[in-house]
């Protein structure tokens, strides 16, 4: 038999050119599928929440729901004593309304009665008879899990071309969602071929060798997202291979056969590809040690991969060259594995000792290359949590605080992990959300990480080099200017690059019809309203109280006055949707948020105010790509016209994406 000699070898990287010159990998089509056979697979369409997650209102803990108020001056030794007003049950609608003085007892899980703001531990309380004594003080807000503060109906839940993990199922199941679209896996034919190929499990003979490739080639075939299935061995014979190679190409998108593939008289298996389907062999031999033999051929449209036989040779090779072609095949991004990583924390985290405490978190790249660990936010009860988290951190039960800057393990989700092209953090918007999904559009590739924490978090995260950028919209009550006041306040104008945004029109949600007659933010003080809040240090919560500190003024009464005027003023919550939801429930008569939230509702906007939401950049990361593409999106005409057409109340004007020279 002849015996071939290789003649011309090239580099891995001149291998797949050839190869990506005569075929395009790329993803095979798409199929629905139920949720429990959703793991691993990607998704082949964003998916967005048509629910609020939780939907309701509800306690964190078993407890008393109360008025927080009520509890400010309670101690173990001095206990405020309420009158019990009776129990809400996880799963019913609660008729109670609370008011001060009353203590009304709820399960974990419960709604949140009319009235409440606050709940508090059983631990922290006992009831004897008509009465409830409170031991400890809570804040307005604690131990409640607000309508929409962790899924916003809307809101973009998971991108295009994630992969699904344990966290993303979670939260696909969390907004209602039973089948999802994915990307077909890429089917994938295996063969073994060699005389001395012997089964696992078999009684070895001299000579022979058990057949490592298949189960090793198999093991990362499904670990990149394809269907394997292995048609066979082929002996040292023409016929065999060629029949086992026909096969194949039959029944799958991919060939990937082991062995046979280098010069000596009984590989064969050049001599074979030619004569199976056009244009045949595009490399044989690479400049590699080891992996050297490798055949790279295309047979009438599907790629074939003749891999050598030793297990090292075929997996490095498997590794470098054929891996990247089956993740692109089956939607999968090509990256590193890792179990665990180093990395440095920005800002402190504290623990509770007596406890071992798993921290997720979040991993980007700072401006000086250093893998950066951001805790995500969020608690118990929040599924959304663990999917903006690649990993956590543990922190042993005999360390209550970690200083910024230390050194931790973060102990990764998945091995597929790769920080984002983009990190960004602050005051959520769904024109930005509009600007991420222009950019996906353009370059499918980019991998965004997006955290919600408002804009004064934001900003501070942009200045301790957490974050890629924020958007932000902060009124200064002095200049009635937004956003930029508050950056020359903290003398920061030489760490950030400002970037103009968009104009969003603020204003009050009613019940369609608007019952109460209500037409402006004095109608707050009325008898007959009851109001929900936005969290103290939101943007929304600071305008409103710059308006109510004006009607204070005109009216001569002290602000703090002022406000217990207003039912509900304590009653706070994290996002515009879960004050969109508040309203819709019926539970409150009013709220203020952006417009959008109105139509998304179905409810009546009464305008208040014009806002401008920018953006604010950390100068060192600037000239990043990722941070380049957003800022032509955000000046594009695509956007511009978009935005007004798709979100009403929110529209561009002449300075949008200018940058504003601060110093």
């Amino acid at each position: 038999m002849e015996r071939k000699i290789f003649k011309k070898l090239v580099s891995m990287e001149d291998a797949l050119k050839i190869l990506y010159s005569h075929y395009t990998p790329k993803p095979l089509g798409i199929e629905e599928v139920p949720l429990e056979r959703a793991l691993n697979r990607v998704l082949a369409e964003d998916v967005y929440s048509d629910v609020d997650v939780p939907p309701f209102d509800r306690a964190t803990v078993d407890g008393f729901a109360v008025i927080a108020s009520d509890t400010f001056h309670a101690h173990e030794n001095r206990p405020v004593t309420l009158r019990y007003g009776g129990t809400v049950d996880a799963g019913k609608v609660p008729k109670i309304k609370v008011v001060p003085g009353v203590a009304v007892e709820i399960g974990t899980g419960a709604v949140i009665p009319k009235g409440a703001n606050a709940v508090v531990m059983v631990e922290h309380t006992s009831r004897e008879g008509d009465f409830v004594k409170i031991y400890r003080s809570v804040a307005p807000g604690h131990n409640i899990q607000f309508a929409g503060s962790d899924v916003m109906k809307g809101e973009f839940v998971l991108r295009k071309n994630t992969i699904l993990t344990p966290h993303e199922i979670g939260v696909l199941a969390a907004v209602g969602i039973a089948k999802v679209k994915v990307y077909r896996k890429p089917k994938i034919a295996l063969i073994s071929t060699g005389d001395e190929i012997a089964e696992p499990g078999e009684t070895l003979e001299y000579g022979k060798i058990y057949d490592i490739n298949r189960f090793t080639i198999t093991s990362h075939l499904i670990e990149d997202g394809a269907e394997p299935t292995f048609i066979g061995v082929a002996r040292d014979n023409p016929d065999e291979i060629s029949s086992l190679i026909k096969k194949g190409l039959e029944v799958a998108d991919v060939v990937i056969s082991s062995g046979s593939t280098s010069a000596g008289v009984r590989d064969i298996l050049y001599n074979l590809i030619n004569k199976l389907g056009k244009p045949g062999i595009l490399v044989h031999g690479i400049k590699t040690k080891p992996g050297k033999p490798t055949i790279i051929a295309l047979l009438n449209g599907k790629p074939f991969f003749g891999l050598p036989g030793y297990p090292t040779s075929a997996l490095m090779i498997y590794k470098s060259i054929v891996s990247p072609i089956i993740r692109k095949l089956s939607g999968y991004p090509t990256i590193k594995r890792r179990k665990s990583v180093k990395a440095i924390i920005k800002s402190p985290i504290y623990a509770e000792t007596g406890k071992t405490n798993l921290v997720p978190v979040s991993l980007i790249y700072d401006s000086k290359g250093q893998l950066i660990a951001f805790p995500t936010p969020g608690g118990s009860g929040s599924i959304m949590k663990l999917a903006n988290a690649d990993g956590y951190i543990k922190i042993p039960e005999t360390i209550n605080f970690l200083e910024e800057n230390s050194e931790v393990e973060v102990f990764l989700f998945s091995e597929d992990f790769e920080p984002p092209d983009l990190f960004i953090i602050g005051s959520h918007c769904l024109g930005l959300d509009l600007i991420l999904s222009l950019m996906i559009r353009r370059n499918p590739n980019l991998k965004f990480r997006v955290v919600n924490t408002g804009s004064y978090g934001g900003l501070m995260s942009v200045l301790r080099d957490e974050a890629d950028l924020a958007g932000m919209h902060i009124l200064d009550e002095k200049t009635n200017e937004y956003n930029i006041p508050v950056i020359k306040h903290l003398k920061v104008e030489e760490k950030v690059v400002f970037v103009k945004g968009y104009i969003r029109r603020q204003g009050l949600v009613v019940q369609k019809g608007n019952p109460k007659g209500i037409k402006s933010i004095e109608d707050l003080l009325r008898d007959d309203v009851s109001f929900i809040n936005r969290i103290s240090g939101s943007g929304t919560r600071i305008l409103l109280d710059i308006l109510l500190k004006k009607i204070a003024l005109e009216k001569n009464i002290p602000f703090n006055e002022l406000i217990k005027k207003i039912d509900g003023y304590h009653v706070e919550v994290r996002t515009h949707n879960a004050v969109g939801a508040a309203v819709k429930s019926g539970k409150f008569d009013v709220g203020l948020a952006i417009e959008p939230i109105a139509h998304m509702y179905e409810l009546e906007f009464i305008p208040i105010t014009n806002e401008y939401y920018d953006f604010v950049i950390s100068k060192s990361r600037f000239e990043k790509e990722a941070i380049q593409q957003f800022l032509e999106v955000l000046k594009s005409e695509e956007f511009q016209k978009t935005l007004s057409k798709s979100l009403p109340g929110l529209k561009p004007y002449e300075d949008t994406g200018r940058i504003i020279n601060l110093i």
